[in-house]
């Protein structure tokens, strides 16, 4: 079962995946993103994460565009505590304005 403790761990992102601020919450589990690639899409919460992890706007989390519609839309796949995010930019993975 993934909760808040689970986020200890530290998920990197493979092929296909890039980070993202959450700029709105949209509801019915969607989320509006800011993507490292300068584009906004709109997400979906997983359902290995829905009611498990509380996401907020601001937060940073890891995301997977779709195959079809993939400037459009994505799949949220991880949220980064804080502290992970300090980690993420001092090792330069993630871009200071992000």
């Amino acid at each position: 079962m993934l909760s808040e403790k689970a986020l200890k761990e530290f998920m990197s992102p493979s092929a296909g995946e890039m980070f993202g601020r959450v700029v709105k919450l949209l509801g019915s589990d969607h989320i509006m993103v800011h993507c490292s690639d300068g584009i906004t899409r709109v997400g979906r919460i997983r359902g290995k994460l829905k009611r498990k992890i509380w996401i907020r706007e601001g937060d940073i989390v890891l995301i997977a565009p779709w195959d079809f519609k993939s400037s459009e839309r994505c799949d949220i796949l991880w949220r980064y505590t804080v502290a992970q995010v300090d980690q993420l930019k001092n090792n330069g993975q993630i871009a200071p304005e992000l």
